[in-house]
């Protein structure tokens, strides 16, 4: 029965990092307010070693459109906008000689749509990793019956995996929910 537990936690666990990794890609989908999540990705050379951009700077959101940092290093300002600018997420940083101030302008009707239809790609990618997971969990326990286990033990087993599986792609499914209200609230 150890190695039916085993199999059961080892799918649990595939299916946790399924969502923990949909959960840190919504985060890069901007939803039209600032949030410092939007630049968690983003790394930078800071005496000579790729940092990311939190531990150069504070970064902070005085209002729902506007996000701040405030490098430790003056010097540090060309180099935090430069970084910003290549990461792709259609920021346009300017500095004021003190900080880094990046305004989040509010998204268009069909800039909205696209946003969604990715969030939507994503959580299909996270409910596949989900039941890649699954069938993972079947084959070893299809394994397992060929050793010997008693089939109903199996059987259990796999409606366990099967619970499991139902648990997580409902989850995936409200955090979309939840994304995609955020995204279409203007």
């Amino acid at each position: 029965m150890d190695e039916i537990q085993l199999v059961l936690e080892t799918a649990e666990e595939s299916m946790k990092k399924a969502l923990h990794h949909l959960e840190k890609e919504l985060v890069k989908i901007r939803a039209g307010k600032a949030n410092p999540a939007l630049l968690e990705s983003i790394k930078l050379e800071y005496y000579g070693v790729m940092s990311p951009l939190n531990s150069v700077a504070n970064i902070m959101v005085p209002d729902a459109r506007t996000i701040t940092i405030q490098p430790w290093e003056k010097k540090m300002i060309p180099e935090i906008e430069r970084a910003i600018m290549n990461a792709g997420l259609g920021l346009n940083p300017q500095n004021n000689g003190e900080m880094v101030i990046i305004n989040i302008p509010p998204l268009t009707e069909e800039r909205r749509k696209e946003l969604v239809k990715q969030s939507r790609a994503e959580a299909e990618h996270a409910r596949v990793g989900i039941r890649a997971a699954r069938k993972e969990a079947n084959d070893e326990l299809k394994k397992l019956q060929n050793q010997g286990i008693a089939e109903d033990a199996i059987k259990d087993a796999e409606e366990k995996v099967q619970k499991l599986t139902n648990l997580y792609i409902s989850k995936v499914d409200q955090m979309l929910e939840k994304k995609e209200a955020d995204i279409m609230t203007v």
